[in-house]
């Protein structure tokens, strides 16, 4: 894959949990902090920016720290947003829609 900016949203879904559901949420958007990628929280999911490499591995990261925690079952929702020709950016797609 290119090494061109792309944009991916994750949402995770904890199934069944030992604690509440956002405990989990938390605790994935910590693993996220931790990497240094370019992030913004959301109320349904958060937003990644960065090469596909480091995108794809901080997904991983997450998927591996819920189960290396002891989460039991949980959804991750992914979108993924990649232009062949260059970066994409949130800033260009959300800019036009702010006061």
């Amino acid at each position: 894959m290119h090494s061109h900016t792309i944009n991916a949203s994750i949402q995770i879904v904890p199934v069944l949990t030992d604690k509440h559901p956002y405990a989990w949420v938390d605790e994935a958007i910590e693993v996220i902090k931790a990497s240094g990628i370019a992030y913004e929280v959301g109320p349904f999911a958060t937003v990644l920016e960065g090469d596909y490499a480091s995108v794809m591995e901080v997904i991983h990261a997450v998927n591996e720290y819920l189960c290396s925690k002891g989460c039991a079952e949980w959804i991750t929702n992914l979108q993924i947003q990649i232009r062949s020709a260059g970066p994409i950016t949130g800033e260009e797609k959300t800019a036009p829609h702010r006061p």
